[in-house]
């Protein structure tokens, strides 16, 4: 495992998944587009023939009625086909830094599967550190995915709205510095920010060298203490 971070499990370090590679209830998933998964991969992994946001599919209609995930069946179809059971390990790995695994590691979550990791380093450190890849696609498992969705996790826009001026509330914005400015509008329709929220680009949590790995528990603390983050608030992030 990775770190001395308060949650451990939640990332996978690269020794980790080495030496667990082929246990039998392990899936490695392979985050970026399925292009890129189909050129290279980790050995073992499986890759995501859909958006891997894995969003509602009327959510880009519509995002003010619809939930930025997908509907329990399809999550239920895709995962099974894909071979992640209600007892599978399952270690989520991408090329930008976790933003794709940790979204992934996210929907899993929000379903009712805790049992989930992102891989410390992703395809980066896996590929310095000379460690198995492979072309081949993995056989398909016989297995049942049970979602339970925790709507817990979410906060819908009527929600935020309702809580813009309550004091126990506190909103992050995690997206780039130019998105939180208005110099960047990213393809939205609007630019700008949700009001009285706070910034934090995700990349600050991030070592931005080779590897891409996690910031220490220390660093990540001190970032987040700067920014006047208080743990005892109710925390929201877009």
């Amino acid at each position: 495992m990775s770190g001395n971070y308060i949650n451990a499990g939640i990332l996978a370090s690269t020794e980790w998944l080495a030496d667990h590679i082929d246990d039998s209830d392990i899936r490695v998933v392979d985050c970026d587009p399925f292009q890129s998964y189909t050129k290279a991969h980790i050995k073992g992994a499986v890759g995501i023939k859909v958006h891997h946001y894995i969003k509602h599919p009327n959510y880009d209609k519509d995002p003010g009625s619809y939930p930025w995930v997908a509907e329990p069946d399809v999550v239920k179809d895709l995962f099974e086909s894909m071979g992640i059971g209600d007892n599978t390990t399952v270690v989520c790995y991408d090329t930008s830094g976790g933003l794709w695994a940790a979204r992934f590691w996210w929907v899993l979550n929000y379903y009712g599967h805790n049992n989930a990791k992102v891989l410390d380093g992703g395809w980066q450190k896996w590929m310095h550190e000379n460690k198995p890849v492979s072309i081949d696609r993995p056989i398909d498992l016989n297995v049942v995915f049970t979602p339970k969705a925790n709507k817990d996790l979410i906060c819908t826009i009527d929600d935020l709205k309702s809580n813009l001026d309550n004091e126990d509330y506190l909103i992050i914005d995690a997206r780039a510095d130019g998105e939180w400015d208005g110099t960047n509008d990213r393809g939205n329709k609007r630019s700008g920010r949700v009001p009285g929220a706070i910034h934090i680009e995700w990349l600050n949590f991030i070592n931005r060298g080779k590897d891409k790995t996690f910031k220490t528990p220390e660093q990540i603390f001190e970032i987040l203490n700067n920014a006047g983050v208080d743990p005892e608030k109710q925390i929201v992030t877009y």
